[in-house]
């Protein structure tokens, strides 16, 4: 397959990654982003155009005949709300990170690997 003719159907697209094809550009959740030129005129998807407009990496696995899309580099996050979440304190009493609502809050964390 040449690269600059790698092309998916918009259903699967969206299937498989959440990013659906709109006439406003692709979109997840309530994030949207330009992508003229994205939607070829069968209907497909141009998904080298994808990853170019998406900010993604796309890459291929010759040796299986396989291809990659993502995730996303460079960019913010796309919310700053924190999940639930509930630890142990220094004294082993349940911490619920909610309690500190409307504070400003630092999360440091550490792994042994």
């Amino acid at each position: 397959m040449i690269l600059n003719r790698l092309t998916v159907d918009a259903d699967s697209f969206a299937a498989r990654t959440g990013w659906v094809a709109k006439p406003e550009g692709l979109c997840k959740g309530d994030t949207c982003v330009l992508a003229p030129g994205v939607r070829r005129q069968d209907g497909l998807l141009d998904v080298t155009a994808v990853a170019e407009r998406l900010r993604m990496p796309l890459i291929r696995d010759d040796e299986h005949d396989l291809w990659a899309l993502g995730p996303a580099v460079g960019r913010a996050l796309d919310t700053a709300v924190a999940p639930e979440l509930t630890l142990p304190d220094r004294q082993g009493r349940a911490f619920t990170l909610s309690s500190l609502l409307g504070r400003k809050v630092l999360l440091v964390a550490w792994a042994s690997w």
